[in-house]
């Protein structure tokens, strides 16, 4: 089979993984090298209450993986992963072959040139924006003045009365 790469989150007991963080982090490297994957990325994503209580935990500490995987290895990692008294829950998917690179970098955390660009565009546009948010004022004071115009038309029209002569 091809080989593909893969993100996973696995939902790790937290009381473990205060306990021993890099030891439970290990472990998640190891399930992955034992199935024969090859690490690409590793972090810890987030650590937060659960919707509800799994296996008796109230907490859980998300950890996010990028791997590159033998498809027909799949089924052994999900096997360990449900074996292994740390992970609670994992999800594992497979990752679009053109975007493997941004999201690698990504979880790495070294910027991407598509951020470059993002910040370039960004900073040209301030000036611009500058000019289009006074003309934008512009509009609305005049809409604001001619509404105000409008409503004391109207108010003179209702302090006349019903009974007085219409124009």
């Amino acid at each position: 089979m091809a080989e593909h790469v893969y993100e996973g989150m696995f939902l790790l007991d937290a009381g473990r993984f205060a306990r021993d963080p890099s030891g439970i982090a290990e472990q998640v490297t190891t399930l992955v090298q034992n199935a024969g994957g090859e690490l690409l990325a590793s972090r810890l994503w987030n650590e937060q209450k659960l919707a509800y209580p799994i296996n008796g935990q109230r907490k859980g500490t998300y950890w996010l993986t990028y791997f590159r995987l033998d498809g027909g290895a799949l089924t052994k990692l999900n096997r360990e992963t449900r074996l292994n008294d740390n992970v609670l829950r994992s999800l594992i998917l497979k990752v679009e072959p053109r975007l493997v690179d941004a999201m690698v970098a990504h979880a790495q955390g070294s910027p991407t040139t598509t951020d470059e660009a993002t910040s370039e565009a960004t900073s040209e546009a301030t000036p611009d924006s500058t000019a289009a948010d006074s003309t934008a004022a512009a509009d609305s004071t005049a809409a604001a003045e001619s509404t105000a115009a409008a409503e004391s038309t109207t108010d003179e029209k209702s302090e006349a009365g019903p009974d007085s002569p219409k124009e």
